[in-house]
């Protein structure tokens, strides 16, 4: 794939200042914005390589290794799909995605990281309760969320893939796949998660005191069917894993998306689901782009991809006691590893093609003016 023209980074050094003077970003969202806008550039430091061969020099700046950074997620994925690969069950699984009424919004933003948790707890409490109802046995999930839409707005939504698998409570494995097309019913799903989540919701807002000023958006969430989106059965391990892949470590845009930037407004591409999925464009100001894109970055610590029942690390530490067998990653370095998985040599000498590139000197951090200072009033 070609290197993108436009990047959220140049987004960041453009409209920086005039963002901060209009919505005041707290001091965690200046440190993602910093790092991003560092990424692979003088700022960060860096290694000087040269080819054994030919003598050719190639300099690498660091990478701000952010998790929110478009350019510091491939190999990340390519390694975390692997490792799922070689660790998953095999059998048939199934693709599950829980989401919210959008009119919870506003609740979300007095508290992100309690309602992101609260998600992930409802989710869980959910699927783990249909196990034992439908089947008798404890399911498991790997659960990864997002927060994003289309268009960059607050869209919650977490995906889980489900084996079809469960442990009894006799201590044997059990195949909970269903002769028909999905794991669960899907509109016992949806009432069942709304049920969870927003008892929970209330009981948060009822010990803060600020209910009576929710109440019309519970109603309204009340009110509001929800549905849980279902796909049947994904296949094989290798499918399952390779699908997942796509989700894990996605950021809320991505640089190929972008398509210009002015001195006032960033145009990019979005797929509208409403439309079948057709390709369109939109136009945001710079600053608004920018206040979006920080909605979707997360609190400090915040782990987004979580494993529940027998693909937690508990039950595979204590209960599953090498019931089964799981793969071991060959042995190789870091570069042989990406040459394998992305297709791409990192020591291979651009110029020459042939010869490798060895390091030959460190590039120290630059003393560049300072960016992002917090707004005073």
């Amino acid at each position: 794939m070609r290197r993108p023209e436009y990047e959220v980074a140049d987004i960041i050094r453009i409209f920086d200042q005039r963002f901060i003077e209009k919505h005041q970003p707290n001091s965690y969202q200046l440190r993602v914005l910093r790092a991003l806008s560092s990424c692979r550039t003088p700022a960060l430091g860096g290694h000087i390589h040269r080819c054994d061969k030919c003598g050719f020099e190639k300099i690498s700046y660091n990478s701000c290794r952010n998790r929110h950074c478009p350019k510091c997620q491939n190999t990340r994925q390519a390694f975390w799909v692997e490792d799922r690969m070689l660790s998953a069950y095999p059998v048939r699984h199934y693709h599950i995605v829980f989401t919210l009424a959008e009119v919870l919004n506003e609740i979300c933003m007095l508290d992100s990281k309690w309602f992101y948790n609260h998600m992930f707890a409802s989710v869980w409490n959910v699927l783990y309760s249909f196990g034992y109802s439908h089947f008798a046995a404890e399911a498991g999930a790997i659960c990864i969320l997002h927060t994003w839409g289309q268009n960059l707005s607050l869209h919650p939504h977490i995906h889980c893939i489900v084996p079809a698998l469960g442990h009894t409570f006799n201590g044997r494995f059990k195949n909970i796949g269903r002769s028909g097309r999905y794991l669960f019913p899907v509109v016992q799903l949806s009432l069942k998660f709304r049920g969870i989540f927003m008892s929970g919701l209330k009981s948060r807002l009822s010990e803060q005191k600020i209910i009576p000023e929710y109440l019309s958006q519970i109603k309204h969430a009340w009110n509001k069917p929800w549905v849980v989106y279902s796909e049947p059965s994904l296949g094989n391990a290798e499918h399952v894993v390779g699908y997942l892949g796509q989700y894990t470590h996605r950021v809320a845009i991505t640089n190929h998306r972008l398509v210009s930037i002015d001195n006032e407004h960033v145009k990019f591409t979005l797929k509208d689901y409403r439309d079948n999925g057709q390709q369109k464009t939109t136009t945001l100001t710079g600053e608004e782009f920018l206040r979006r894109f920080c909605m979707h970055i997360l609190p400090p610590g915040f782990v987004k991809i979580r494993y529940f029942g027998i693909y937690s690390s508990r039950f595979r530490s204590t209960l599953l006691k090498g019931k089964i067998i799981v793969s071991l990653a060959p042995k190789e370095t870091v570069a042989e590893r990406i040459n394998r998985l992305v297709g791409f040599d990192i020591i291979r000498c651009p110029c020459c093609k042939t010869g490798k590139l060895l390091p030959a000197g460190i590039i120290p951090r630059s003393r560049s003016p300072t960016i992002m200072t917090p707004f005073v009033a």
